[in-house]
């Protein structure tokens, strides 16, 4: 599906212009939205449009890193937006220009509907341009990263907690789901915070000019998500460390129980096993205490080796 919306010298909107004419430059500036693109509408970036065939080639070749390229009179930008139910990138590209501004994406993207149907109310047009449509979609596009932030931040405060009393395993699933999750919202995040650095720093972008304040604010929030993803990323690895040296501790805990346990029915098993020899001339076999005797040698030893071991501190 293709839409365009269009200002002319008096500020007025006008919107479904065809392509042809909005190229032929009788608009102040226009916007042409690429959603779901069929082919034959994509062969529409060649012509009438023009675009080099390497920008529209990142186009058709979804989950490019995100960029910027320089061209003649218009740069190209390749973005990714995060789809909140799944955490899975989906890729939005600009094509920003002085006059024009147009976008392209394969899935549909709440970001530009946002910012298509305001600026479609009609109020504060002369405010509208290519960069501040540009600007709005990446500020909301970031703004949708942090609650996917926020959402892991509280998953990991609740594993951290545990205060429903979960079973170590369950709890380590989460944990690396968790940190699954973190790793895709880095390999989104940290490129995009790249990208706009780029473009702070670029001399080439003139069509932003007198808008650097308002992508710098873009670009703090994502230094802000890259220091908060770290961060939980660091609180993974404690979480993790302390649950496997909680797990080690009890294990040895159980092994020093049953080497403990076992230690003490050593002696018993040989005193047993000695005399389950039966041989015929044995001490004691024929003597009339010597089974209780034998008893309560089996009960001392096995009371003093308790007492022994409890001095020593093994059943703390």
């Amino acid at each position: 599906m293709i839409r365009t919306i269009a200002v002319n010298q008096k500020y007025e909107l006008i919107k479904d212009v065809e392509i042809s004419k909005l190229v032929k430059g009788e608009f102040r500036w226009y916007w042409i939205d690429f959603q779901e693109p069929i082919k034959e509408e994509i062969e529409l970036l060649r012509e009438p449009l023009a675009f080099h065939p390497l920008a529209i080639e990142d186009c058709i070749h979804t989950l490019q890193r995100p960029k910027l390229d320089y061209y003649d009179d218009y740069a190209f930008f390749v973005t990714q937006a995060l789809n909140p139910a799944t955490i899975k990138r989906e890729e939005v590209d600009f094509f920003l220009s002085k006059h024009y501004i147009v976008t392209f994406h394969h899935n549909p993207s709440y970001e530009i509907n946002d910012a298509w149907n305001r600026l479609s109310l009609g109020k504060d047009v002369k405010k509208w341009d290519p960069a501040h449509v540009f600007y709005n979609v990446l500020d909301k596009m970031v703004d949708n990263y942090f609650p996917l932030v926020y959402q892991i931040e509280d998953t990991l405060n609740e594993i951290d907690e545990n205060s429903n009393r979960r079973s170590m395993e369950a709890l380590l699933e989460d944990l690396f789901d968790a940190r699954h999750d973190l790793l895709s919202l880095r390999h989104t995040i940290t490129p995009m915070r790249d990208l706009l650095y780029r473009i702070l720093n670029s001399q080439r972008l003139t069509s932003i000019e007198g808008r650097i304040a308002y992508f710098n604010d873009i670009y703090d929030h994502l230094l802000k998500l890259s220091e908060m993803i770290e961060a939980s990323r660091e609180l993974t690895t404690d979480i993790r460390d302390s649950y496997i040296s909680i797990n080690s501790h009890q294990t040895n805990h159980v092994m020093k129980v049953l080497t403990v346990i076992t230690t003490i029915f050593m002696p018993i098993t040989f005193i047993v096993g000695l005399y389950g020899m039966n041989f015929h001339y044995m001490p004691e076999l024929s003597w009339k205490y010597g089974y209780f005797a034998t008893i309560a040698l089996m009960f001392f030893i096995s009371l003093g080796m308790y007492i022994w071991f409890k001095k020593k501190g093994w059943f703390k």
